[in-house]
């Protein structure tokens, strides 16, 4: 069957769509490999890697490289607060308690107020209790506004579309409630867990607008990078937006990497049961 004039409109919007989406990345990758007298627009003056290992020497302005441990170590702190807190969350919700309406909406409601309203609230709560604002408190505090709804909305769709009678197979096996839910939930429900991880993680990694007013003394990278953009001329900022595009790639594969193997291996663990039944 010949494809419609429709299906060729369609796909000159998505590839549109795509070239919108990711020109800015590609542009910044290219100029990020000019000569040591590039500049930041086009035409390019050469062509290496000279950026790149200036980005290893000191810098006049910024120091990226604490920024970046900055936003390792908050990231990771936020990833693993999510996935904790949304575990919980999502295994509360199961059953109906009193308020679990009102709790849920007061959830969502932090993905509708605006990002920089967030961040002055929490700044402004430090203040007024007289706490230090720093990036690994109210920072923290701040960047779980954003990434705690994404997990709970996660895991209460896993938890809604999970098979309780794998829990009472395992009590009726004589399971305690923690035996039922280290060798039996988290196991089935670990690809979803590794999917709130990477969301937790790389919302944390990226955050700028909930950071601005939260970060205290010490910038995380978003914050490091906005501020090179006012002093920086050289595309040593292009090769540092380069090789932080690539390392968050390197951790979405990492992470569907970790999904996939523990695909295979439960499917692996379902087989070789069923071959003994």
């Amino acid at each position: 069957m010949p494809r419609s004039r429709s299906f060729y409109v369609l796909a000159a919007f998505f590839g549109a769509f795509v070239l919108f989406l990711y020109g800015p990345v590609i542009t910044i990758g290219i100029l990020s490999f000019q000569g040591p007298r590039g500049g930041l627009t086009f035409p390019m003056n050469g062509v290496s890697l000279h950026w790149f290992f200036d980005l290893f020497e000191e810098q006049a302005v910024g120091d990226f490289w604490a920024a970046f441990r900055r936003s390792l170590t908050l990231g990771a702190m936020v990833m693993v607060t999510t996935v904790v807190v949304s575990v919980m969350g999502g295994l509360a919700f199961r059953q109906r308690f009193a308020g679990s309406a009102a709790l849920f909406y007061l959830v969502i409601a932090s993905l509708v107020i605006p990002s920089i309203l967030v961040s002055l609230g929490v700044g402004l709560v430090f203040n007024v209790l007289d706490w230090e604002v720093h990036w690994a408190t109210s920072g923290f505090g701040s960047q779980l506004t954003w990434t705690l709804p994404f997990g709970l909305l996660i895991m209460f769709a896993v938890f809604n579309r999970f098979d309780g009678a794998y829990e009472e197979a395992a009590r009726d096996c004589g399971a305690s409630w923690w035996q039922t839910l280290r060798f039996v939930v988290l196991p089935l429900i670990a690809p979803s867990l590794i999917g709130v991880a990477l969301f937790g993680f790389t919302l944390s990694y990226d955050e700028f607008a909930r950071t601005l007013l939260t970060s205290g003394s010490y910038n995380t990278l978003p914050l490091e990078i906005f501020g090179m953009t006012t002093n920086v001329t050289t595309p040593v900022l292009y090769a540092l937006g380069t090789v932080t595009t690539l390392f968050s790639l390197l951790v979405i594969a990492v992470f569907l990497v970790a999904a996939r193997l523990q695909r295979r291996r439960l499917l692996a663990q379902a087989s070789s049961g069923s071959a003994q039944s």
